[in-house]
């Protein structure tokens, strides 16, 4: 453990080159599998979940194989666990770091870099979160376009001020825009756990779901999506990303991803087999969610 004494970060994640298949075969502490456009990762790193170098070094790798893989749209990260969707940074690595300090560079840190790819790569990542999820753990789940708890189970706390830090995975900023200012001060400064149902509210979670369906939400959501156009799906969290830039170059950015779109075969098809189905007349339009499926089934 003596490579990572100089910075909590520093897990050696550079085994993966990205210039092999997408065999998702060479992890331990995670269980991976893809089914088409799907993939889906399962943590198991008993007793907790706690991020060590290794399970950091996973989830690294992971992240660069996933955003390097054309076939794949749709993540979902869950855990074996269900208390435990995943812990907090390893504390003894923090103290390794502590006792052999190097001066802060304020570059990117592999950390945040993990989070950003999660975040911008090209596929859509969901989080499925049926037990705890604390500290580096909770700033992870951040970074997933989306994020499922379960009602009365699913608790967030970010933990780091009352043991002498702040939250360093991207926390002290991805909180306050998930959340607003006052609530992520809350949430980081109080160290409170933030259950499920408030963590819905505030828009932490995107749903506190019951424990007998949160799984069967979130696999049809996945798959659901996994169905349709792919780059459809890319574009369009492409330009929703964009969001976070001034609005008239946000919507610059939405139109020129829109045309690109609209002129490709695909929509041209996708767009004529929803009138050919009942799009645009009173009976189709009032249920248009079950007619985008079938446009979207019809090859």
């Amino acid at each position: 453990m003596e490579a990572v004494a100089t910075s909590p970060f520093a897990v050696i994640v550079g085994g993966f080159s990205g210039g092999h298949a997408m065999a998702y075969d060479t992890y331990s502490l995670l269980h991976v599998r893809q089914a088409g456009a799907l993939v889906t990762a399962v943590i198991d790193a008993p007793p907790i979940n706690v991020i060590t170098a290794a399970l950091f070094g996973e989830l690294a790798a992971l992240a660069a194989e996933l955003e390097a893989d054309p076939t794949a749209l749709v993540f979902v990260l869950k855990s074996a666990d269900p208390d435990f969707f995943l812990a907090h940074f390893d504390v003894s690595l923090l103290i390794a770091m502590a006792d052999a300090p190097t001066p802060p560079t304020g570059d990117l840190n592999t950390y945040h870099a993990m989070c950003a790819r999660f975040q911008r790569m090209d596929k859509v990542t969901i989080a499925q979160i049926e037990g705890r999820v604390g500290g580096g753990g909770a700033e992870l789940a951040m970074s997933f376009d989306m994020r499922f708890g379960v009602a009365g189970k699913t608790i967030v706390n970010q933990m780091e001020v009352p043991i002498g830090i702040l939250p360093g995975g991207t926390g002290t900023q991805r909180l306050p825009r998930l959340v607003g200012r006052a609530r992520a001060l809350e949430i980081i400064l109080g160290a409170i756990d933030l259950d499920a149902e408030t963590a819905e509210k505030w828009g932490w979670l995107n749903r506190a779901l019951p424990a007998n369906v949160i799984d069967a939400h979130v696999s049809s959501l996945a798959q659901r999506i996994a169905s349709f156009p792919a780059e459809a799906v890319r574009l369009a969290k492409r330009s929703v990303e964009a969001a976070a830039l001034p609005l008239d170059e946000g919507c610059n950015i939405e139109t020129e991803l829109f045309q690109t779109l609209l002129f490709s075969d695909t929509a041209r098809e996708k767009m004529q087999c929803f009138l050919d189905l009942g799009g645009q007349t009173r009976d189709g339009e009032l249920r248009v969610a079950d007619l985008s499926a079938e446009v979207a089934q019809r090859r």
